[in-house]
């Protein structure tokens, strides 16, 4: 009995240790965590894309936090007016030819239509684009001057416009892009007491001839342009 008894109590502290050594080995729970609920996440199963923060150095290199090269292009702003706007007297335009101090600066096409340069004189500009009077100085320092100009224009202030008739100081005034018949009055203060609203002619200049027509208060008008505004006689 005592060997039964014995044989017993042995087996019994057998089992207790075998269950005591696979509770030490259980792993602990492992939290899951769930994704963040964004646009990303719901059409594609996965979180945004964070972009790296982007530092620009003088070299025109990016660096970014992660460690990597990040190119970055920098682009000019574009100007449709200037690109189809046709040069004539009284514009003064900025000309820069790149490495050459010598001849970037400010030029005023004349009464003739022509701005004057050193090493190659007059230039015509009147009825030019900038850009095409831009290949025509190249194309003229590229004889016998620079072997590959790389040369730019651009309008440094525009040749004024003229308000004429009923307002309260007509004359002579400096042309902002955009201006309407309206904002011209404006700046030359205003309708007079006698002056017809509602007949206001706009003269245009240009290459093949002088358009002239009556416009309503709302019409853009160019530099060059003459607005003339009508007395009204009642």
């Amino acid at each position: 009995m005592l060997s039964v008894r014995a044989f017993r109590l042995s087996l019994i502290a057998t089992l207790a240790a075998l269950a005591l050594s696979g509770c030490m080995q259980r792993r602990a729970p492992v939290a899951m965590v769930q994704p963040r609920s964004d646009l990303d996440t719901l059409a594609y199963g996965q979180p945004a894309y964070e972009p790296p923060a982007v530092i620009v150095s003088g070299s025109g290199l990016a660096s970014s936090r992660r460690g990597y090269a990040v190119p970055v292009r920098y682009v000019a702003p574009v100007s449709t007016y200037d690109a189809q706007y046709r040069l004539d007297a009284g514009d003064r335009l900025r000309v820069v030819v790149y490495g050459q101090e010598g001849l970037t600066n400010s030029y005023a096409i004349d009464a003739g239509g022509s701005i004057t340069m050193p090493l190659i004189g007059a230039v015509p500009a009147r009825g030019l684009t900038p850009s095409a009077l831009a290949a025509s100085i190249s194309g003229r320092l590229r004889n016998g001057f620079i072997r590959e100009p790389s040369v730019a224009v651009e309008i440094e202030a525009y040749r004024p416009f003229f308000i004429l008739g009923e307002v309260a100081a007509p004359g002579q005034y400096p042309y902002v892009p955009n201006m309407t018949v309206e904002s011209a009055v404006a700046i030359a203060g205003g309708f007079s007491p006698r002056a017809k609203r509602d007949e206001v002619t706009l003269t245009h200049p240009a290459p093949d001839g002088v358009f002239r027509s009556v416009v309503p208060l709302g019409t853009l008008i160019s530099p060059g342009d003459t607005v003339l505004i009508s007395e009204r006689w009642f």
